[in-house]
């Protein structure tokens, strides 16, 4: 389905980026839209507690949206942007999860910095946020979870 739109941005970008980019673009807004529905109404701004540990809404918003979009976003990146890989699915569930605690901890600590520090609004923090997160997501998994080891291959750049 999502191929059935490239020919608008043929000219643009090679078929893999535009892949990747309506696969992390969707996931991405489905990830803002959980965000901001768990801060809102889930959590209703409220601080949520387990036993004794004690978790900001909006830390823990960012953790419901992320239990849903982590396992979305993988299935996305290896059956529609990356095709062709010849990793096996659980070596790359396994690089997919390495770079995603990268994400996570950039998260918390952009949502830390802009929120508790800076003193802004949650939702506009997380899509702040988002941005610095896509950047380093985008080029590790082109370089390390999903790098193709066929040789000549050039990833999301190929024409």
């Amino acid at each position: 389905m999502i191929d059935w739109f490239y020919p608008i941005f043929k000219k643009m970008m090679p078929l893999k980026t535009f892949r990747y980019a309506a696969c992390g673009g969707a996931n991405t807004v489905l990830d803002i839209t959980l965000f901001f529905v768990a801060y809102n109404y889930i959590l209703q701004k409220q601080i949520f507690q387990v036993g004794s540990l004690t978790i900001s809404p909006h830390i823990a918003s960012f953790i419901i949206s992320f239990c849903i979009t982590f396992p979305i976003g993988f299935y996305l990146s290896r059956y529609v942007v990356f095709q062709e890989t010849t990793v096996t699915k659980r070596k790359q569930l396994m690089k997919y999860f390495i770079v995603v605690l990268g994400c996570i901890l950039l998260n918390y600590g952009f949502l830390k910095l802009f929120v508790d520090k800076l003193g802004w609004y949650p939702t506009m923090a997380k899509i702040v946020t988002t941005f610095f997160v896509v950047i380093f997501s985008y080029s590790s998994q082109k370089n390390f979870t999903f790098k193709s080891s066929t040789a000549g291959n050039t990833e999301l750049t190929e024409n």
